[in-house]
């Protein structure tokens, strides 16, 4: 494996610990809670952290853009978005009010769950 290799794989590994480290302190923060389902919470996070290697900046993975880097600029649907931070309103279902029907108990995902259904992904 070549250094560049290495290089992207660790910072894509770093990325997620952070999105990850986030996401749970946020929850935590907010008395929001994530989806009952660990598998959409994995994949809203590894989303985020994509963004953030790709984009340097955690863009919402659950929309469409034209334009994502217009998008990180306007920081709208930078996570957490204005709909979350003024409604707690999350279209990704990561951050979920407890009256939510989806919502789980949950305000912790390990590092290890998120790359299996990465993995399982693949």
């Amino acid at each position: 494996m070549n250094t560049t290799t290495e290089t992207q794989t660790k910072s894509s590994e770093d990325s997620l610990e952070a999105m990850r480290h986030f996401s749970e302190q946020y929850a935590k923060r907010t008395g929001t809670f994530f989806c009952v389902d660990p598998s959409v919470t994995a994949v809203v996070i590894e989303g985020l952290a994509k963004h953030k290697d790709e984009l340097g900046s955690p863009l919402c993975p659950c929309r469409h853009y034209e334009d994502k880097e217009a998008e990180v600029k306007a920081t709208f649907w930078n996570c957490p978005c204005v709909p979350m931070r003024e409604r707690k309103e999350c279209h990704c279902m990561l951050f979920l009010t407890p009256d939510n029907e989806f919502a789980g108990e949950q305000q912790e995902i390990s590092l290890e769950e998120i790359i299996s259904v990465r993995d399982s992904m693949a």
